[in-house]
């Protein structure tokens, strides 16, 4: 098997007590200190351990509200929203403890400069020593607007207009330097060749931006860039501008309609099937036998109250469920936000009704990431039929319990992988963009 064709594989994580999982900080074994670094570096070495090509942080700008028009719900509940760290200043600690496995974390657009965003990632890169990603999004609802007084929100298209234009400022911040600039002739006092460091003279229609960026040219010469746009215009985003591609989806029918859908944006934008990597989110739980796996499923599960679940949907869908009654349909509810979100739940129903109680279930308990559960080679089996089938190039992994899903994962999974020779048993090169199979950036 070609180094292209291997899996490639992400730890998905958030700096806080929940992940896609609500269950996490409830973790009947053992404490889970998520406001502690010593947490986050031990992740991180398993998942090195692992050989994943990288981990990320997904990231949000706000607590959730907007259940009843309150925090009450998710504070006093814990959902995805109650605590999030900067990622950012985690990561520049993690890139001390590890020295392979890629470090991604998300900025927005809509509340961000591209400058700080440029100097930011590009700091990553170089003390990463090349091994930064850059997480994209848009933003999505009130409450990050209220944050930033940027109220009403920008709509869903226009956050996206932004973001193109945010894209190419920061892509010419970190071009700004030259891959030679820098000099360091120490006997001639020579710091930089100022010939080869351009200013931008940006003037569009959201930004201005003189440049040039105040960093050298990073490792990768630009971080390797991750997005999860869903919607029509958020995938024709992710075909211009990303290298790797997030994607949830509930089953592997779904799976394979975004990956041509995706496919197709690619093509439109004049650009090759494989620029990007698409990694499709799973949860796995496993145990010695289904049996167990299944205990450690219905473990989880109980630990998960409908309402934390109704608090990060509420988040997610920029609307209220709080008025309506838990046996109401999903179907009558009508969204401004994550417009992937509801159409996912509806797919999941299958033509049925999913009732607001059931979409509570199953945000609390995975944020509809499909589950695989049983053995270390049950999981290693399905994986490997979806990469084969064309329907993923990968995974993002997504824990039920920290550090839980990552040791039994690593410890159990990535062998049965690395066996079959479809995941690599050692990394190719010190860069993400090595382990990722991506060109250098030009």
């Amino acid at each position: 098997m070609t180094k292209s064709s291997m899996m490639h594989l992400c730890g998905f994580l958030i700096a806080g007590p929940v992940v896609h999982s609500h269950a996490i900080w409830r973790n009947p074994r053992h404490r889970t200190d998520f406001l502690s670094l010593r947490h986050y570096a031990h992740l991180a070495q398993v998942l090195e351990r692992g050989r994943f090509d990288f981990l990320f942080f997904a990231d949000r700008l706000a607590i959730a509200d907007r259940y009843g028009g309150s925090h009450v719900t998710g504070i006093r509940h814990g959902d995805q929203d109650a605590t999030r760290m900067d990622p950012l200043p985690v990561l520049g600690a993690l890139a001390a403890v590890t020295s392979r496995i890629g470090l991604g974390a998300t900025r927005s657009t809509t509340y961000d400069a591209p400058y700080n965003v440029a100097r930011e990632f590009a700091t990553l890169d170089h003390i990463s020593a090349g091994r930064s990603a850059w997480n994209v999004v848009t933003s999505m609802n009130d409450g990050e607007a209220l944050n930033f007084g940027a109220v009403p929100h920008l709509g869903h298209d226009e956050r996206y207009d932004r973001a193109d234009e945010f894209m190419e400022v920061a892509f010419k911040l970190w071009n700004s330097w030259e891959p030679d600039a820098l000099v360091l002739d120490r006997e001639r006092g020579i710091y930089a060749d100022p010939d080869k460091v351009h200013y931008l003279n940006h003037v569009g229609k959201w930004f201005q931006s003189r440049g040039p960026l105040n960093i050298p040219r990073g490792p990768q010469g630009r971080p390797v860039v991750i997005q999860a746009g869903s919607s029509g215009r958020g995938k024709a985003f992710a075909a211009r501008w990303s290298e790797v591609i997030f994607a949830l989806q509930p089953n592997v029918e779904r799976m394979r309609i975004f990956t041509a859908e995706v496919h197709a944006a690619l093509a439109q934008q004049g650009r090759a099937k494989d620029a990007s990597r698409i990694l499709m989110a799973i949860m796995p739980f496993i145990g010695a036998s289904r049996a167990e796996a299944e205990d450690k499923r219905d473990l989880h599960d109980s630990l998960v109250d409908p309402l934390v679940g109704l608090s990060t949907l509420g988040a997610h869908a920029n609307a209220d469920f709080s008025d309506l009654a838990l046996d109401d349909n999903v179907e009558a509810v009508t969204s401004s936000g994550s417009q992937g979100n509801i159409a996912a739940l509806k797919s999941i129903a299958a033509g049925a009704s999913i009732s607001i109680a059931d979409a509570g279930r199953i945000y609390g308990r995975g944020v509809m990431c499909p589950r695989l559960v049983g053995t270390a080679k049950d999981i290693a089996d399905e994986m490997a039929e979806i990469v084969a089938s064309g329907a993923s190039d990968g995974f993002v992994v997504s824990p039920a319990f920290l550090p839980d899903t990552f040791e039994d994962f690593v410890d159990g999974v990535v062998p049965i992988l690395q066996s079959r020779g479809i995941f690599r048993r050692e990394y190719d090169g010190p860069m993400l963009r090595d382990h990722l199979g991506l060109a250098a950036a030009p």
